[in-house]
């Protein structure tokens, strides 16, 4: 191909991701469709995002997929009646044009492809959440829900309560959602609206509520009502001290952002949403790493069996740690956290067994806490009840991530040069660094990257969903 060629190439996929995007944006706010392109949420993205997604295809099926192809799909998606839901439309564009060398039967194809969604009475049911605390998870959170937010998303941010009150308090926690160190400037508008204690946020009006405890609140002053309230505080951890959210007016069900004690179910989306009832006021959305190791956990164990293992996680330090030597109830933790590896416990392949009983009493685990602001890595040193190659098992984790129930947690890499910081932004709950694999008759090491503040809040989000009864159906369905 001569040099000419491929920047005509790069304009004209340029030229078609830029025809995309609205149409992408009719469908969700018009229909609330939401469309995926191989997993990956292309809603609001950016044309160069749209044309590196196309380019994760490879990956998927061996060959490419020109945002061309894409949008003749698209096109004739937007013209459908369809009911709410989520469409990858990757996976549909590449059956098409495998099989098809024009457009012509675009149509067709997609009338039964989606005739499910097409026969579907679900409609739109809006549901209030607040965000009881309004830290590094609280506002990425916030992120994540004013991004989905449109006529085509039913939960609605409404509130935010956080303790204070006192002068340019509004303004600072603006500021802290506008700006963020690690995750970058916040995509949008946000205004602050003082009289009313309320900030504005791309459209979305969301009231502050200054309280010490959920017996000072009432919601439905607010015009809240049947909210789920997200507590992202972890004071309570235990069904007693999170009922008391319940007693709140306007409030129905409470999900924490933070392992669960005693009989509440510790949920990681993917491996045991189904356990979520309808009448569940309570449940924990569990850890940033037993989301991140628990489907990766659930995979091996499916083919391969785990007869017992070790989880070492490399941590980022987090806020409860100290930035300089000072005193701390936890063991080691009084130590600076930017000048020290950190060697703490972590109860996270303990709770692996909340969500995959059958591993329960089988994984023991540590924690070093390192100098780094975000992104973690957990080491899983497995014995499995059968032996496993290498280029074997890694190709397994691969289709896991490209072609399975689990493609949304897991996400696998085969780069020799990857670090932490790249995986800053990951939406899966971790990510497989294929090239570090070891594997060994009947023994393994894998590590897994987690972004253990937006990939563990993108699954909270999915928990959400699924406690409020709006997680939509995918097309085509993996199995």
């Amino acid at each position: 191909m001569s040099p000419e060629k491929y920047l005509l190439d790069w304009q004209t996929s340029q030229t078609n991701a830029e025809s995309i995007s609205p149409l992408l944006g009719q469908l969700y706010r018009q229909k609330g469709v939401e469309i995926l392109l191989f997993g990956r949420q292309i809603v609001n993205a950016s044309i160069i995002d749209i044309i590196k997604a196309h380019r994760v295809a490879r990956r998927y099926t061996g060959s490419e997929l020109s945002p061309g192809q894409t949008l003749a799909v698209i096109r004739v998606l937007n013209e459908l009646d369809l009911s709410p839901c989520r469409i990858d439309v990757g996976q549909l564009a590449h059956s098409y044009w495998k099989t098809n060398d024009d457009d012509s039967n675009i149509s067709d194809f997609l009338h039964t492809a989606l005739l499910e969604s097409l026969n579907s009475t679900q409609s739109l049911e809006t549901r209030d959440v607040v965000l009881y605390g309004f830290g590094r998870i609280g506002r990425l959170l916030a992120r994540l829900l004013i991004e989905k937010s449109g006529q085509g998303y039913p939960l609605r941010l409404k509130a935010i309560v956080v303790r204070g009150g006192k002068h340019g308090d509004l303004e600072k926690r603006a500021s802290l959602l506008r700006r963020d160190s690690v995750h970058g400037q916040f995509n949008g508008s946000i205004t602050v609206d003082e009289e009313r204690k309320a900030i504005i946020v791309n459209g979305n009006y969301i009231q502050m509520i200054y309280a010490n405890s959920p017996a000072d609140v009432d919601y439905t002053a607010y015009n809240i009502n049947n909210a789920l309230i997200v507590d992202n505080t972890g004071m309570w951890r235990d069904t007693e001290g999170l009922s008391q959210h319940l007693s709140s007016k306007g409030a129905a069900k409470v999900l924490l952002t933070a392992p669960g004690k005693g009989d509440i179910k510790n949920i990681v989306f993917g491996v045991n949403e189904s356990v979520i009832q309808e009448n569940d006021t309570i449940i924990s959305a569990a850890s940033c790493t037993t989301n991140a190791i628990t489907p990766v956990l659930k995979a091996i164990n499916d083919k391969y069996g785990i007869h017992s293992g070790h989880i070492e996680t490399v941590h980022s330090f987090t806020n409860d740690q100290n930035l300089i030597d000072n005193f701390h109830s936890g063991e080691r933790r009084g130590r600076s956290a930017s000048l020290n590896m950190v060697l703490t416990s972590t109860g996270a392949a303990k709770a692996v067994s909340k969500a995959l009983p059958e591993l329960a009493g089988k994984l023991t685990g540590n924690a070093i806490r390192v100098p780094t602001p975000n992104v973690s890595m957990a080491v899983a040193n497995l014995n499995l009840d059968l032996n496993a190659d290498k280029d074997e098992l890694n190709e397994y984790l691969r289709n896991i991530a490209l072609n399975s129930a689990l493609s949304g947690q897991v996400d696998y890499t085969q780069s020799t040069e990857i670090v932490s910081s790249d995986i800053v932004g990951s939406r899966h709950a971790g990510v497989v660094d294929g090239a570090a694999t070891i594997a060994q008759d009947k023994r393994c090491v894998l590590y897994i990257w987690y972004d253990n503040e937006f990939g563990y809040s993108c699954q909270v989000v999915h928990c959400m969903e699924q406690m409020m009864g709006v997680r939509y159906k995918t097309y085509p369905e993996i199995k």
